[in-house]
């Protein structure tokens, strides 16, 4: 069974959209997370920087996927067939 993209275009394209916000908002909070744990480390503190970094990873993956939500509503739809040959 072959995936026929033609036919399901619309479908595809709201998957890659709905899959690339969830993978920025997990990345936004994986690496802020991280980088709370190590200065923890560092610093010798017990879940402050952890903490902190959390809650701006949060906020700055809201931010990031607020623009990208924008963005895409904000993009024209892309006709079928390209009216760019000339005639009309």
């Amino acid at each position: 069974m072959v995936f026929n993209y033609k036919k399901n275009r619309a479908w595809a394209e709201n998957l890659s959209i709905v899959m690339q916000i969830g993978l920025t908002m997990a990345g936004c909070i994986l690496f802020c997370f991280f980088i709370g744990f190590y200065l923890d480390k560092w610093l010798g503190t017990r879940g402050l920087f952890i903490t902190i970094f959390i809650i701006l990873g949060v906020i700055g993956g809201a931010v990031t996927v607020y623009r990208q939500i924008l963005q895409t509503l904000d993009d024209p739809p892309q006709d079928k067939e390209d009216s760019s040959d000339g005639s009309r």
